[in-house]
């Protein structure tokens, strides 16, 4: 039995056996006898998501709100933050010397690393995802997930064309209440907590498993007119259900980190499906539905466009869309029973 996210003890910095980030990442690399490159990406991803969740609490007293561009090459307005945080990874990731292509939400093309900084990896990044509510105060976050390049030649946006089951790592950091990363690789997912006090990211939930069923459904019900009949009658049976069963819990931000990050601690399903106005989908396959899909099937969890496993696609294109179902096995195969009936008509 799934005994959900579990709290760590943890009292202070001075404890031996408290685990930071990079001590973590350091241990992993030790254990996989593989190169250092690893560890220093994940060491410079941590140090941009520090000076990123500093920018976030200050952002109206240094004036980073409000819109820089019209729009980004996925149509959508980019906030002063984005350009931020978006210069702010690329300069890391760079200066890591463990990376090779870059893919970012906010750039046309994919970033080539220049030979003498070039390392192994592709890292295919959202700089700061829900950046609607970045003028309200509303959580917002970052997501990457990270590759082993493919070719042996000089190395081209063909590199991050690949499906999520190459994933090697993938993670999100959160900027709420407190600033967590949720990391993801082959040994779990673990959770990491920023102590302001220390400026560290500590270990805080150890090999975290979502729960086989929630009672939560996050969807922007603001596009239920545009909605296919499956979703309808899934959110019908949610809503009002016919065993006598309580009814499920509405919860959207219209942040993407925060709702797949609650869907992990208290299970539940997260729907941002296809609609008569995005008949192909809105999310981004590459940086943000492969990223937390690896995340939520690593923790137990399923996700899926509907018609096929998310990690399963292989991308065409880096800035592809495609639907995105994801949660708790039980309500991702309760969701999946009702579209495949529906397919069948």
């Amino acid at each position: 039995m799934r005994m959900g996210y579990q709290t760590m003890d943890y009292q202070g910095p001075y404890r031996e056996d408290v685990s930071t980030l990079t001590r973590f990442a350091l241990e992993r690399s030790k254990q996989a006898k593989g190169t250092d490159q690893m560890t220093q990406l994940l060491i410079s991803l941590c140090a941009a998501v520090k000076v990123i969740s500093c920018a976030v609490r200050k952002a109206g007293i240094v004036q980073l709100y409000g819109i820089t561009d019209p729009a980004n090459v996925t149509d959508e307005e980019v906030k002063k933050l984005d350009v931020f945080s978006n210069e702010l990874i690329i300069n890391m990731l760079r200066s890591s010397s463990a990376t090779c292509v870059l893919v970012s939400e906010e750039n046309t093309h994919a970033i080539i690393i220049e030979p003498e900084k070039r390392g192994k990896y592709v890292v295919c990044f959202d700089p700061l995802d829900g950046a609607s509510n970045v003028d309200c105060l509303g959580s917002i976050g970052s997501i990457f997930g990270i590759y082993r390049r493919t070719s042996t030649g000089e190395p081209s946006q063909d590199d991050a064309l690949q499906p999520g089951r190459n994933t090697v790592a993938s993670g999100y950091a959160l900027y709420g209440s407190a600033t967590v990363m949720v990391i993801a690789m082959d040994c779990g997912v673990n959770c990491f907590m920023l102590d302001p006090d220390i400026g560290e990211f500590i270990l805080v939930n150890k090999d975290i498993q979502i729960r086989n069923r929630g009672n939560i459904y996050s969807i922007n019900e603001g596009y239920t007119r545009d909605f296919e009949p499956a979703i309808l009658e899934y959110l019908e049976e949610k809503k009002y259900p016919q065993d006598n069963t309580a009814p499920y819990i509405a919860r959207y931000v219209g942040s993407m980190v925060a709702d797949v990050h609650r869907t992990l601690v208290y299970g539940g399903i997260f729907l941002y499906p296809a609609n008569e106005m995005s008949p192909q989908g809105k999310l981004r396959l590459l940086y943000e539905c492969n990223p937390l899909a690896f995340i939520i099937e690593r923790a137990g969890g399923m996700a899926t466009t509907g018609k096929e496993p998310v990690l399963d696609i292989v991308p065409t294109e880096i800035h592809q869309k495609v639907p995105l179902i994801l949660g708790s096995p039980e309500d991702v195969k309760e969701f999946l029973k009702i579209y495949k009936k529906h397919a069948k008509k």
